[in-house]
């Protein structure tokens, strides 16, 4: 499954469009992670557990969309964007969607 943010696949035909191919998860913090990440926040930095938390839920919401993708007999998602909403206080979801095509 090719899977890009551009509008086409270099030397690729589409051949079909299959429709929005879609895939998100939704998060939410925990209490030791906001302990940890509270102390981290007094001295500054990184805070490395939300780094780790949101870089597992992208990638969640991207294998989601394939499979979406997948289901439909698509060979590529392409123009793929990534969104991040709050569903509530220390909850987000992320959302992953694109075009899912048929390759010629």
């Amino acid at each position: 499954m090719i899977i890009t943010t551009t509008e086409t696949i270099p030397n690729k035909t589409t051949a079909e469009i299959l429709g929005v191919a879609r895939g998100s998860t939704v998060r939410a913090r925990n209490i030791g992670r906001d302990i940890f990440a509270g102390l981290k926040n007094i001295v500054g930095g990184e805070i490395s557990e939300y780094t780790k938390l949101q870089a597992d839920s992208r990638e969640q919401a991207m294998q989601r969309m394939v499979q979406d993708a997948q289901s439909m007999g698509a060979d590529a998602v392409i123009n793929v964007r990534l969104t991040t909403s709050m569903v509530m206080q220390g909850c987000s979801e992320i959302l992953a969607y694109g075009t899912a095509v048929k390759l010629a």
